[in-house]
Order: C-alpha cells, then structure tokens, then sequence
C-alpha cells in the first residue's frame, strides 16, 4: 500500500495536534478584525512531572470549521518561575481581560490585550481565588466565581480585578465530600448531588445563567462503572440570577468514555479517567462541550477534547445540556452525559482512506482492569505522550486483551479493500481482530503479529460503507507479553 499520498486525520479528538498537551480549555468565540473564530484558553502540561507548565498557548479555529486549528503562540508567561493554573479570557468593550493563576493557583491577577491571542500584559493581582471563571452580563456588569472544594461569586468592580462591596457569595453550590482527598470538607456545606469540586465556568443562555464545573463522586457507583473519588465529570447547575441560587442540571460529560458491561456483569468505562476542567460553545449553530481527558501513566500530559451536543430549555424553564430526549411535542424531557468520541468536529466520521493515528482511540480497555482505572494507576494499555511535533501518538502496554475503539471512522458509498496497520516492536503470536460496532462485533479483518515486523496489509473480509465505530482487539496466549505498540492505520 503506497503511503506518500495519504494525508493525516488532523483536528480530531483530540482537536490539537497529538503532540500538543493543553488542558482545562474555556473556548470563547470573539470576532477581531472581521473574523469569528474560537479561541481555547487553557493550562499547558509541558512539565512532565507535574501539572501544567510556565507558559500559556493559544490555539483558534475558524467558526466554520472546527477541525481547522492553528497555533497562535503564547500569551501569558509565569512572571515568577512557578506553574500557571487554568485560566479564562473574556472581553469588555475592545479590550480582552485575561484572569491567569500563577503559583499553582494560589494567586490571580488579571492582565489585558487588544488582541484575543495576546499577549497580555500589565498584570494587576485580583481578590479571587482557585480557577476563575468570569461573566461579561448583557448589560455589561462583570461576575467571577472561583473555588476548590467550595465554590464562590461575586459581582467585580470596573478595575475588572477587586469585588464590589456586598456582593461576594460563600458556599454557592454544596461541595463534594472528603473522601479519600486530603483537603478539609465542612461537613454542612457537602452534597452528593452538586458535589462541586472545582473548575468554575459560566455562560448566559437564554436568559439562564449556567455554572459548568469539574464534578467529584467520592464513593464507588458501580452501576456507572466508576471507582471511588471519579472527578472526570463536567456537571452544570442553573439560576435565573448570576449570584444564584442554583439548581442542579445533571452531568454534561465525562473523561471516563462509555460504560462497558463485563463478563461477570459488572461494569466499567471504556477509557482510564482523572481529573476533567471545561465549559461549552455555541459555534455555527452547533453547540460543542471542551474538556480534556488523560493519556500517559499519570495526568501530566493531558489533551484537548471536544464534543457536539444538545442545550435546550423546557417551557417550565429546566435546563438540558448533554444528549437530550425530546418527548413527542417537541419539549425536552431528559439529558445525559454526552458520548466520546474518535472524531470531534468531524461529525460526519474520520476519513477511512486517511492515516489515522492509534492516539485517537477513545475506547482503551484491558482484561486487566477490573474497574476503571484512574490513568495515574492503571497497569493496562495506554496512548504514548509525544511532544515536539512528532504527528502519531501510539498506544503502548498492550497485552492479551487490549482493546481500542475509535468512535467513528467514515467509509462512504463504497467499501474498501484492505486495511494497512502499523505496530511497532510486535512479537511472534499476536492475534488483531478489527471489529465492527462494538468491541465483540463482527470481524472485518485479522492478523498475525510477527518479530521486527511493523506493517501489515490485510484483506477485509467483508464490505463496510457508511460511518461505523471500529474496534482492535489484541490477543496472544502469553497474557503476561507485550504485543506491540499499535501507531497508526488505514483503508484502501
């Protein structure tokens, strides 16, 4: 099979090149000189050993095409040597204000720039706190709400930087409990519901004011399949008034994937979690949620991650964000959280005939694990860090029941042939069913690993058109070996 001419899938899930590591995205769409465009503001894991890095990148899509990302550099950089926290950008009149947290969040200042891509400058230290969120109001007044384990608001000043007297709210929505977390809970403050945990960002929709956070579920929820202390949840509350009160929405999405049914009946999710930071867009019509997921063997080179959903609002004034159930008259009547996928922005599925990278798989499971797994102590398979610009990012740790699923791949009208695989370090005796559908589907094509062999061409076994999900599962009958590394593959 002649790859010179096959182009890359880019702009994917994750929606930033493989190599590019910039989680707790907030996406904001701003028009700067005639042009609409969506701008991510998010941390930059550049460290390795620890979260987040010294510098802040802008990335920015075109509002007509959300696979089409570019790199606008960096705009803000740690003025004292100490890791920059998940920051937001919003705008006032002309100018962008900037809220970064430098010291590892401990403290926030507030810097400008005429330009949404920065730089931003002239920092002035602001009275909020852990991971602000900020909200320009239609009338132009400006709300910030901030909090780790308890979650607060208050309405700022026209310095954009100190709170107006009177206004700071305490305690906004009940926070999760202690559970095995090593932070302080006052116990009259704590709920299983809202469980606030951090990660506070606001949008007006509709004349509803929506609290997006980072939601924590301290015990096991084994009909969920997810372990204790689970903080890959994006949830949201609602109030009719920025200072609330609020009322609890439901989970829009989660880092975890789809819940996967085990042989003994028990549950788990198809994709090792950790922690989640986020917030949702409107984009051309389409409304998208930002987050980010883990890859690695700890949660230190954390991704980009996008995708569609649904937000409406019922005649009784309820709101649904997430995948929602419209009952016959049109109303909404339930929400859930929303799938994760492989493809993104590519609504219409990955092109099959392009060579798409093992580190877009948003299914990695392993006979291994018994539940999910967090990523910083799953012992099964995982997608490789890469950095530098290096383009595929392969799934490293496979053993005999590895699976990977890539939700979904595009086929079109007409049926490819074979199906090229490239998998590195690959060793005698390794069985890779491609399945359709799910990951005990169909069979579309097999193959035998081999010693110092990485590229396999196979025949399909039957036709496969349309947008399908596509599943690869490893087998060998020492379930103690690694495989192979699974880098990248194609259709022709």
């Amino acid at each position: 099979m002649d790859l010179k001419n096959k182009k890359r899938i880019k702009g994917a899930n994750p929606y930033m090149p493989l190599w590019e590591h910039v989680p707790d995205g907030e996406p904001r769409v701003f028009t700067y000189n005639g042009e609409s465009r969506v701008y991510v503001y998010g941390s930059h894991d550049t460290l390795k050993t620890e979260y987040c890095g010294l510098d802040q990148v802008v990335w920015s899509a075109p509002v007509s095409d959300l696979t089409d990302w570019r790199c606008d550099g960096v705009c803000f950089r740690s003025p004292d040597g100490e890791p920059l926290y998940a920051p937001d950008v919003v705008q006032k009149g002309d100018t962008f204000y900037m809220y970064a947290a430098l010291s590892r969040g401990s403290k926030v200042v507030v810097a400008k720039s005429k330009n949404p891509a920065g730089p931003f400058e002239d920092p002035v230290e602001t009275e909020l706190g852990f991971d602000p969120g900020i909200l320009v109001d239609d009338d132009g007044r400006v709300y910030a709400y901030w909090g780790f384990t308890s979650a607060y608001c208050a309405e700022l000043n026209d310095d954009m930087a100190t709170i107006k007297p009177g206004t700071l709210r305490e305690h906004i929505i009940p926070h999760c409990e202690r559970g095995s977390g090593w932070w302080d809970a006052e116990e009259e403050h704590t709920d299983k519901v809202f469980s606030f945990f951090e990660a506070s960002s606001l949008r007006k929709i509709g004349g509803k004011y929506i609290y997006i956070y980072s939601r924590r579920q301290c015990e096991a929820v084994p009909e969920e399949g997810l372990p204790a202390d689970s903080n890959g949840y994006l949830a949201y509350a609602y109030s009719d008034n920025p200072l609330g009160d609020w009322v609890y929405g439901g989970i829009i999405s989660n880092n975890a994937g789809e819940i996967v049914e085990c042989a003994d009946g028990s549950k788990k999710r198809a994709y090792p979690t950790g922690n989640n930071h986020g917030s949702i867009a409107e984009v051309n019509g389409q409304w998208y949620v930002f987050y980010h997921r883990m890859i690695g063997t700890d949660e230190f080179a954390r991704q980009a991650m996008l995708d569609p959903i649904d937000v409406a609002v019922d005649s009784s004034g309820r709101v649904y964000i997430g995948r929602i159930e419209y009952g016959e008259n049109g109303e909404p009547i339930s929400s859930s959280e929303t799938e994760m996928t492989s493809q993104g922005a590519h609504l219409n599925g990955l092109d099959a005939r392009a060579l798409i990278s093992a580190g877009y798989a948003c299914y990695l499971t392993s006979e291994t694990d018994g539940v999910t797994p967090f990523a910083s102590s799953s012992k099964g398979a995982y997608i490789k860090p890469v950095y530098d610009g290096i383009e595929s990012a392969p799934v490293a740790g496979i053993k005999s029941g590895t699976v990977a699923g890539f939700r979904y791949i595009n086929f079109g009208a007409e049926s490819q042939k074979e199906i090229y695989l490239k998998l590195n370090s690959a060793v005698n005796g390794g069985i890779v069913n491609v399945r359709l559908d799910s990951s005990d589907g169909d069979i579309a094509a097999c193959a035998e690993t081999k010693d110092g062999l990485s590229e396999y061409v196979i025949p399909l076994r039957c036709e496969i058109t349309g947008k399908r999900a596509l599943f690869f599962e490893f087998i060998h009958k020492d379930t103690d070996k690694q495989i192979c590394e699974f880098d990248c593959f194609t259709f022709e």
